[in-house]
């Protein structure tokens, strides 16, 4: 059974940092590529960020470029997620999810954490 288990979201001033990470288990996590959503009430999910199989490319949407950061541990079958520079239309939940092979959907989310980003 594939899981994916975030943590690290919490409350940060604006212009703080956080990091998130995603425990992955059930899969081979060093095949897949994986991705960061985030999702605030009323909206649908918007895509944050990527990164491949190796982990050697990366994604960002342009919202979160140059001040979040993704990458992964195949060791560890952890994926990462460091939030700098924080702004308050950062806050959402934040989710993890496995990709699909030879495409850039994905199949399963974790349950997600929360950021908050609030003077």
């Amino acid at each position: 059974e594939v899981q994916l288990v975030e943590s690290g979201g919490g409350l940060v001033q604006p212009g703080g940092s956080l990091r998130l990470s995603c425990a992955a288990s059930g899969f081979t996590f060093r095949l897949y590529s994986m991705k960061w959503l985030r999702q605030t009430p009323g909206k649908g999910l918007e895509w944050v960020s990527g990164i491949s199989s190796g982990g050697g490319l990366t994604y960002y949407a342009d919202s979160v470029k140059g001040r979040f950061t993704i990458s992964r541990d195949n060791a560890k079958n952890t994926l990462y997620l460091q939030l700098n520079s924080l702004k308050t239309e950062d806050t959402a939940m934040y989710y993890c999810a496995k990709g699909v092979v030879d495409s850039t959907d994905f199949d399963y989310l974790g349950q997600g954490t929360q950021v908050t980003v609030s003077s």
